[in-house]
């Protein structure tokens, strides 16, 4: 075991706690030093495992019945399939940082036009259904960046952000939408014949475990941001952070 893996089990364990609390944000997180660890394909795989680990470990052991959004859930899975293998494709192809810019800019652009529609909602005190053409775009833009940067979870909060849902309800959507795009990723990883993406002994032994013990630090916070106004504060900060970090990350 590496020095840079432990750091990637440190990374994890902080964005399994951060995702247990918010509903997203583990691979924003922990990609950057499982990528550093291990190589691109085995980091997208590896990120993919310990993926499927959190959202089962939130939705199976917290002694409640989940309440996803299903009407949000099965078209964003449904349009992620043909984005995830997109995303196998620029995991190949594209320069890393020119990925980094693209993501931080829309991350950045549907940021601020979630939060005005947010506003004009509190004024109408009434909830949004999407725009037609919006699970559409979250299931091809999360699948896609699911497989290249691991980091599919912002189109999904823009998604479900300034809608009136209950935090509860926004988080075991994102959830559940997560839970489905790890096989998805899985398979599309496997019949596009990326070598190297099955996570070696080691890196798993070291970041499953973690990555559990994360969760379950995370969960009483989750409890204390359970209010509308608190949870879209969070969310809205987690992105930002997303959006500072992707512009570091180019400029570095």
């Amino acid at each position: 075991m590496t020095a840079a893996l432990l750091a990637a089990g440190f990374a994890v364990a902080a964005g399994a706690a951060l995702q247990s609390a918010v509903g997203f944000g583990f691979a924003l997180l922990a990609a950057p030093l499982v990528f550093a660890a291990t190589s691109p394909e085995e980091a997208v795989g590896a990120m993919v495992l310990v993926g499927v680990e959190i959202n089962l470990l939130t939705l199976a052991t917290e002694r409640r019945r989940p309440r996803p959004l299903w009407r949000d859930v099965w078209p964003v899975l449904a349009w992620s399939a043909p984005g995830a293998v997109a995303g196998v494709a620029v995991l190949r192809a594209l320069d890393a940082v020119a990925l980094q810019l693209l993501v931080t800019v829309g991350v950045l652009i549907a940021l601020v036009v979630s939060r005005r529609a947010a506003a004009a909602r509190s004024a109408r005190d009434a909830a949004d259904a999407p725009a037609v053409w919006a699970r559409p775009a979250a299931g091809l833009a999360s699948g896609a960046l699911s497989t290249s940067t691991t980091t599919g979870g912002p189109p999904l909060v823009l998604l479900l952000m300034g809608r009136g849902v209950a935090p509860t309800r926004v988080r075991d959507t994102l959830t559940a939408t997560f839970l489905g795009l790890g096989p998805i990723s899985a398979l599309a990883l496997a019949v596009t014949g990326t070598a190297g993406a099955v996570p070696s002994a080691t890196t798993a032994a070291v970041l499953v475990p973690l990555a559990a013990v994360g969760h379950v630090a995370g969960r009483p916070l989750f409890r204390r941001l359970a209010h509308d106004r608190a949870y879209e504060t969070a969310l809205t900060a987690v992105l930002l952070a997303a959006v500072a970090a992707g512009l570091l990350t180019v400029v570095l």
